[in-house]
Parts: C-alpha cells; sequence; structure tokens
C-alpha cells in the first residue's frame, strides 16, 4: 500500500459519512498536480480524440487491475484496494478535465468529481457539501463495524454495487440478486481465494466504464451517448466468466466428497488441496488470458 492510499485511508476511516467529499478534496489536492503532468506529456500534435482515448484507456486498465487482485489472501486488505481504485477513478476524472483545458487542482474538480459519482445532482449541490464539509481528526484504529461500513460506502462510491450512482433507481430484486452474488463470491473467495479475479476484474470494468464514459460527455459536447441494451454481450460474458470461476472449486468440493477421498483417515487434508489446486489454476488461466489479450491489442 502506498503512502497516498494509506492517508487516505486513515482519514476516511475516521469519518466513513464523509468519504465523497475527502476523497473529491484529496484527490484534487494530491492528484491534481499529477493528472496535469500526465496531460501535459502527451505527444505533441495528437488529435483530441485520442488524446482522450489514450488517458481513458490508460485509467481505465489500471483502475480494473486494482480491482482485479481485491481477493482471497487480500480480503483483509479489500479497504486498501478500493482507496487505490478510487484514486484512480478518480485521476481519470481529472486528466479528462485537464484536456478539456480546466485546472485539475482547482477546487471546482473536486464538485464535479461529486456529481459524476452521482453522490450530488449538481455543482451547486456538491459545492453546498463541500463547504459544510468538517473532516474529523484521525482517532485509534476503526472498529470492526465501522470498517465494513466503511468498506460498503467505498464500493457505492466506486460503482460496485449500485452503479448507475443510486439504489433507488434500480429495481429490489435487481439489489438482492447483486448483494447475494457478492455473499456467494465472498464465502466461496474465504476458501478458493483467486476464484475473486474474474468477478471483481467485470465489477471494476463495468463501473468504471459508466464513470468515464459519464466523465467524458461532461467534458467535451463531442461525445454520444452510449445505447446501452439491458443485457450487453460484454456483461453476460464476464457474468459467465465469473460464475464459471465460482462453479470450479464447488465441483471439486463435491468430487472429493462423492469419492470419498481421504488423506490420513479425512476428507478435510484432500478439500484443502483440491480448492488451493483448483484457485490457482482459475487465478492462473485468467491472467494469462488478459496478458494474451493485451498483447493483440497493442499496435
Amino acid at each position: 500500500m502506498s503512502s497516498l492510499e494509506g492517508t487516505l485511508l486513515r482519514q476516511v476511516a475516521a469519518d466513513p459519512q464523509g468519504l465523497p467529499e475527502q476523497l473529491a478534496l484529496f484527490a484534487v489536492r494530491h492528484l491534481g498536480e499529477t493528472a496535469r503532468r500526465t496531460v501535459a506529456a502527451l505527444p505533441e500534435g495528437v488529435a483530441p480524440r485520442e488524446a482522450r482515448a489514450q488517458v481513458i484507456r490508460r485509467g481505465h486498465r489500471a483502475a480494473t487491475t486494482e480491482g482485479a487482485f481485491v481477493g482471497g489472501p487480500f480480503l483483509l486488505l479489500i479497504p486498501a484496494a478500493f482507496c487505490a481504485a478510487l484514486l484512480r477513478q478518480s485521476r481519470i476524472v481529472l486528466e479528462l478535465a485537464a484536456l478539456d483545458g480546466r485546472d485539475p487542482t482547482d477546487r471546482e474538480r473536486a464538485c464535479e468529481l461529486l456529481v459524476l459519482q452521482g453522490v450530488h445532482e449538481d455543482e451547486t449541490a456538491a459545492r453546498a457539501a463541500l463547504d459544510a464539509y468538517r473532516p474529523r481528526p484521525a482517532g485509534r484504529r476503526p472498529r470492526p463495524a465501522s470498517l465494513w461500513d466503511l468498506t460498503l460506502r467505498m464500493a457505492r462510491l466506486l460503482g460496485l454495487i449500485t452503479p448507475n450512482g443510486s439504489a433507488a433507481r434500480t429495481r429490489w430484486t435487481v439489489q438482492a440478486a447483486r448483494w447475494l452474488l457478492v455473499g456467494v463470491v465472498f464465502l466461496t473467495g474465504l476458501v478458493a481465494p483467486l476464484v475473486w479475479l474474474p468477478y471483481m476484474a467485470a465489477s471494476y470494468d463495468r463501473a468504471t466504464t459508466r464513470l468515464t464514459d459519464r466523465a467524458a460527455r461532461y467534458y467535451f459536447a463531442d461525445v454520444p451517448v452510449p445505447t446501452r441494451r439491458r443485457l450487453e454481450p460484454a456483461t453476460l460474458a464476464s457474468a459467465g466468466r465469473a460464475l464459471l470461476s465460482l462453479l470450479v472449486p464447488i465441483a471439486m468440493v463435491v468430487a472429493v466428497l462423492a469419492t470419498d477421498l481421504r488423506i490420513a483417515g479425512s476428507n478435510w487434508p484432500v478439500l484443502g488441496i483440491a480448492l488451493t489446486v483448483t484457485s490457482l489454476v482459475v487465478g492462473a488461466v485468467w491472467l494469462w488470458r488478459r496478458t494474451v489479450r493485451r498483447r493483440r491489442e497493442r499496435p
């Protein structure tokens, strides 16, 4: 965990309710200048659309990678990983603002970030919230309940739980299905860690794509509104891979129990070996496929 992510985590752990405002101000203060330098370093003469695509592509890849490795043996590091992903998403927005000629270190960018994340409806409301916000001093180590609350708030802000920014606009059945899937993956990940890889990568990919779409339309007039179908092929494919990653270790458990394989008179050592090997194989296959895909996408 970098010092930047650690600093943010300590701040938001002291005041989970103020997470959106803290993140927005923190990102502008610590990443605004970085965003300005990144945009200034783009090749001269590159077309505006290509520059925009480069910023989105690079940031999207980084944010998705952050999400892919949240799971299994890293469950205790979820809050830190979420902080890293939130900062990476925020940096994409600041870089797009810089491409539009706006100062990424200006406090107004924090207002825009809150609007794009769906925290507030417009800049006026966001500005009022930032003016009223008073940070709390970092205290002692947060309790598990507070840390859990913070983790859920970060997941919502990332768009992992409520991608559209508002649970009110989503049917309760859809929300229940999302929570059920998260619970199943979480419980399975406790015994087969790397099954989280495809699920979290797909979740971050979807959430970051929606954020960058909103940001691009916000800052640039020539970006068309994407027409999204209820069931997109990419979403179905991601869901299929996530489901497969869950079914494989479950099938291994059933196979071990059905064949009654034992070591030293017990099924537990065999189950442990089977789950560990299956988890490593699922993770290795997923990483190999992503590496091959990235190589093919390079010019």
